[in-house]
């Protein structure tokens, strides 16, 4: 879907605020790994900033796990973007630097029917267990918004009774494509990775009284072979002005 001009004029604009002033450093590569629920924003704003910087950046896409995984591994990278939990656990572990991180976004979980089913009720915490208990199939991740859904089933009491038809797939995977190819009726992921997908029918955030909001920040390797365009880097996506590009998505300013 093409964005209204009076949109794309105030993204211009946003963007064009960012970069006034920013230094063009020698060109450096900038490997970053990032969670696929950050994808719209970062890929808009990594844009700008190769345009305005003159550095090169290298993106790594997959899921919060998955990467957290990859780089206690010893993936070589100069900037890592996941959940909080995971960039102070990595802090913690000497993989990333101390006191980097940099809030980006927040991200509530959403709610998604494949394309052409009936639309389930999730106006309440009670009406989402009514759904869930209805569906044929159910879907959730492997990262922190499946972590919950998983113990908010257990929390509803109905873990045991649903265990047959629940489908969790690898980290990184995502769940609005098992719905749309059929293989889950009902899908929970962050709201982000929900909104933009062809084949499926969002269906909003989880209500307020079962709502769970993640954080994703960004965190410097210790290793990066360019930190301090790994720093400038950080320091636009987390910019006040990038926070229209953020809100586009779904999302709210870290």
């Amino acid at each position: 879907m093409r964005m209204p001009w009076k949109a794309a004029l105030q993204t211009a604009c946003v963007i064009a605020v960012m970069v006034i002033g920013l230094s063009k450093a020698h060109a450096a590569e900038v490997t970053v790994m990032a969670a696929n629920a950050v994808k719209e924003p970062i890929l808009e704003l990594i844009s700008a900033f190769e345009r305005s910087s003159e550095h090169k950046i290298t993106l790594i896409w997959g899921g919060t796990e998955g990467i957290a995984k990859r780089v206690n591994d010893g993936a070589a990278v100069d900037v890592v973007i996941i959940a909080a939990a995971n960039i102070d656990k990595l802090s913690s572990d000497g993989k990333l630097v101390a006191g980097s991180r940099a809030d980006f976004a927040k991200i509530g979980i959403g709610i998604a029917v494949r394309a052409g089913l009936p639309r389930p009720d999730i106006s309440s915490g009670e009406a989402v267990k009514r759904a869930v208990l209805a569906a044929k199939s159910v879907a959730y991740s492997s990262g922190p918004s499946g972590f919950y859904i998983a113990d908010m089933f257990k929390k509803m009491g109905i873990a045991d009774q649903i265990r047959d038809k629940v489908k969790q797939p690898a980290s990184g995977a995502q769940v609005a494509e098992l719905v749309a190819r059929g293989e889950a009726d009902l899908g929970f992921q962050q709201v982000s990775e929900l909104v933009h997908v062809k084949g499926i029918d969002y269906l909003g955030p989880l209500p307020a009284d079962i709502q769970n909001v993640t954080t994703y920040s960004a965190g410097l390797h210790t290793t990066s072979r360019a930190p301090e365009a790994a720093k400038a880097l950080v320091k636009f996506l987390t910019a006040p002005e990038a926070g229209p590009i953020i809100k586009k998505s779904g999302m709210e300013p870290g």
